[in-house]
């Protein structure tokens, strides 16, 4: 028998067009929109923009609330209709087909001016806009977003993923210098610099700062959280979001599957308020398997270089680094320190007398000395090791915990490793590097590390949470968490995040 009262939103069907441009689920917008202040969609002089419109589920949701919040001031509803369509409602497709989604859900037609528009608009366009554009090329890259020329630069049958927004000196252009109140959405994440996934290239930072540069009222945004350590082009994004004391509200999640069903993305999502005529401090909310209905905390953003992004764990790190001299990105040597790239492979007999031992991700060989930088001079030294990338990647176990380092283990003098590993410290002595081994393994120490993870990358700057320690004796989880006092509830958190070392 069927259902009669089953009626799906098709905008909860659609699938996404690529990694890069993830469809935002109806009821997720609205979470997004009960962000803003909700007298908002009781004015009738409100102007809302998405400038980078997919499904137009933004749009079409801010017409549902104007439609209701404006009902008492405007009785007679098409009357209604026709004006938030056609004085408060705007939008900018990111391409031709997401053009004719997002009028179909707004306006009920993928023509504005059709027969079947339930607001009858002069051109095909209405107010959702779209303009094929073109990439500016300087040097091998487009000037607006970095793209490559070489992947790029392919004619114009084929897609450009010139995003209007971003690819001008001037966004106010496309609605005649209107100022908006707020603009929202979810803009594209990243874009393929033809090199591997992992090296693409973040442009979502571009569309929060374009907006940014039209001073709305507010601007509230879901993007992906990578940018909470920085990182590949996001550096400068950082510090701007951190010192920005208009970032009044930010909803975390660390898996991206709880915002975005079937889609990972590394480092987990967050939506944000921004609020131009109220600075602040931000009201950080975490919501994960730990924090089913959430756990909020009001912070400044910028108390450490990037933003802690749980609530619990911030406790935990004050009270760490409040005991603390020293810590451990401190003592980390950079990426591929040895300058040994990760497809090298050492040899099973040796070429010359003074080769070196290389360990790879196939085992260990014999590797010329000549090929291997030592600018530190540790070569001689006991050398404690782990992988480069975080073990399991940056998805928690079905258990929702992690191991977060792999391949934890000690060279010994004149071996060298690939870039595929990092080296954590280095010591004269083999006991020291094994007690060092001892520290890494205990959840406490993994716990903090991954506090400072948003990709699957571990580098020199994510130990700035790892005291360093007395490396004259080993080290378990109980003998930390006495020495740092950690309570009862500090312990089971971190040990509900970590498991155990394998």
């Amino acid at each position: 028998m069927v259902n009669s009262n089953y009626n799906p939103d098709v905008l909860n069907c659609i699938a996404n067009l690529s990694n890069d441009e993830v469809f935002t689920p109806p009821e997720l917008a609205n979470r997004v929109l009960d962000l803003l202040p909700q007298d908002l969609f009781k004015s009738p002089e409100t102007k809302f923009l998405d400038p980078f419109s997919k499904s137009g589920v933004f749009l079409r949701e801010i017409v549902k609330r104007l439609d209701r919040g404006l009902e008492s001031q405007m009785p007679d509803r098409q009357l209604r209709i026709d004006h938030i369509l056609h004085n408060q409602v705007f939008g900018i497709a990111i391409t031709e087909l997401t053009s004719y989604l997002s009028r179909r859900s707004v306006y009920c037609s993928k023509h504005a001016n059709g027969k079947y528009s339930v607001s009858r608009f002069n051109t095909e366009s209405g107010n959702i806009l779209y303009a094929n554009r073109s990439h500016t090329w300087e040097n091998g890259k487009c000037k607006y977003c970095g793209a490559s020329q070489a992947v790029y630069d392919r004619g114009s049958e084929a897609e450009q993923y010139a995003y209007m927004f971003i690819h001008t000196d001037n966004p106010k252009q496309f609605f005649g210098n209107m100022k908006f109140d707020v603009i929202v959405g979810n803009p594209p994440y990243q874009l393929s610099d033809g090199g591997q996934a992992a090296s693409a290239k973040p442009l979502y930072n571009l569309f929060v700062e374009q907006a940014m540069r039209l001073k709305p009222r507010y601007l509230t945004m879901i993007i992906p959280a990578r940018w909470y350590a920085g990182g590949k082009g996001l550096d400068s994004f950082r510090t701007t979001m951190l010192q920005n004391n208009n970032l009044r509200k930010l909803v975390d999640y660390n898996n991206s599957a709880d915002c975005f069903p079937g889609v990972n993305i590394a480092g987990g999502v967050c939506y944000f308020l921004w609020d131009r005529d109220n600075p602040g401090k931000c009201e950080i909310k975490n919501v994960s398997l730990q924090y089913q209905n959430g756990i909020s905390d009001t912070r400044m953003l910028n108390e450490f270089p990037i933003l802690v992004r749980d609530n619990t764990a911030i406790h935990i790190i004050r009270k760490m680094l409040g005991a603390s001299k020293k810590t451990m990105d401190k003592t980390v040597q950079s990426y591929s320190y040895f300058a040994v790239r990760s497809y090298e492979r050492g040899t099973e007999r040796k070429q010359k007398n003074d080769d070196v031992i290389l360990l790879s991700s196939q085992g260990k060989g014999f590797y010329p000395k000549s090929k291997v930088e030592d600018k530190n001079r540790i070569l001689s030294m006991y050398k404690v090791i782990i992988t480069y990338a975080m073990s399991g990647g940056n998805k928690p176990t079905s258990q929702g915990d992690f191991q977060v380092v792999s391949s934890l283990q000690v060279l010994a003098p004149n071996e060298v490793c690939t870039e595929t590993y990092l080296v954590l410290d280095v010591f004269e002595n083999l006991q020291d590097a094994k007690n060092l081994c001892s520290y890494v393994s205990t959840k406490t120490f993994r716990f903090l590390l991954l506090q400072a993870l948003t990709s699957i990358h571990i580098t020199k700057d994510s130990f700035l949470f790892v005291p360093v320690q007395d490396y004259s004796h080993a080290w378990t989880d109980e003998m930390i968490n006495k020495k740092y006092e950690l309570s009862d509830d500090e312990v089971a958190f971190i040990d509900s995040m970590i498991r155990p070392m394998e």
